[in-house]
């Protein structure tokens, strides 16, 4: 199994989506990620969380992360297919772990 870290990019910060969400909003939005979770099991490693910038030059277009793990990127691609962060119009960056030599 390879792991893999997952950015969810979106032109609104996680904080700016949040605060201008009802509380209806935030809970429908809730549902669909716990949906997709129990749809994918035990592909999610760590389901992660919404993040902030915390430095100057920090991209805040980044919104959260998880860490999944799949048999390919193929096999993790089809994981995120129906994924809740698209349907809300934001985008997937899939970043694989590498080995470290020795390690």
């Amino acid at each position: 199994m390879t792991k893999f870290l997952v950015l969810y990019k979106s032109g609104q910060s996680a904080q700016e989506q949040m605060a201008q969400s009802t509380p209806e909003q935030q809970a429908a939005g809730m549902q669909a990620w716990m949906d997709w979770a129990a749809r994918v099991g035990s592909a999610i490693v760590d389901l992660g969380s919404p993040l902030g910038p915390a430095s100057a030059d920090a991209d805040g277009g980044i919104g959260g992360f998880s860490i999944l793990q799949a048999d390919s990127a193929e096999a993790l691609r089809d994981a995120l297919k129906g994924h809740p962060h698209t349907d809300f119009g934001g985008t997937i960056d899939i970043y694989e772990f590498l080995a470290m030599p020795g390690m």
